[in-house]
């Protein structure tokens, strides 16, 4: 019997997930020392589509909509830290 997901801050969590996928890691400073590389950025876009989803890997005929999400989820994710501003952060976010 699968666990029936809660909604919580406008979004569908499982119970267990604490709200994000493990997988995702924050990529913003003080988390990270220094800005999110592009594979960082990549890597995070893929495992949210691969969660949403459902898929680890597509389907052939499923392949170019998997790829289009995940160039757009990495797009809107360096969109989102290039425009947050961290207080105390400084000299951390430049670069």
């Amino acid at each position: 019997m699968g666990r029936a997901p809660q909604f919580r801050d406008g979004v569908f969590v499982e119970r267990d997930s604490g709200g994000m996928c493990r997988s995702i890691k924050t990529l913003r400073p003080p988390a990270i020392p220094e800005k999110a590389t592009e594979e960082e950025i990549r890597a995070a876009a893929l495992q949210f589509v691969r969660k949403v989803s459902g898929f680890r890997a597509p389907a052939a005929h499923n392949q170019e909509v998997f790829d289009a999400a995940v160039d757009a989820v990495a797009e809107a994710t360096r969109d989102l830290l290039e425009g947050l501003h961290v207080r105390g952060a400084g000299a951390a976010v430049a670069g």
